[in-house]
């Protein structure tokens, strides 16, 4: 059951509006979280539990309001506050760079450096 579009199309934007302050109430400030050191677990349990948070509002106000706009409104806003406080937890903030996720199971990319080689950052230069 559909809504009249302007009545619609305001209930996805509260909603949207209702995620945002979720996250923006529950996590550090991106910029706080960006500077801080690269795979924080502890803001990884948190941002954790506030998509679930968000994605149990969005699915209680789309079920109540039998409406799909709230829904894709609410979705999309739970994925990409999530995707961009994800990014901003596995940016080193020395270099600017995304590292792996560090919470993965898998084995790395690359084979890990044995004991033979030169760990000093003297010839940092020299690798750029």
């Amino acid at each position: 059951m559909s809504r009249r579009p302007e009545v619609s199309l305001g209930m996805g934007l509260a909603t949207a509006t209702i995620v945002y302050t979720i996250y923006n109430r529950g996590l550090p400030s991106h910029t706080d979280i960006r500077a801080g050191k690269p795979g924080d677990e502890t803001l990884e349990a948190t941002r954790k539990q506030n998509a679930w948070m968000a994605a149990a509002t969005v699915g209680g106000i789309s079920l109540i309001a039998k409406d799909p706009t709230v829904f894709i409104f609410g979705g999309l806003s739970v994925v990409a506050l999530d995707w961009l406080t994800r990014v901003n937890n596995w940016t080193n903030p020395l270099t600017g760079t995304v590292m792996e996720n560090p919470f993965s199971t898998s084995a790395p990319s690359e084979a890990p450096m044995d004991s033979a080689d030169n760990y000093d950052y003297a010839n940092v230069s020299a690798i750029r």
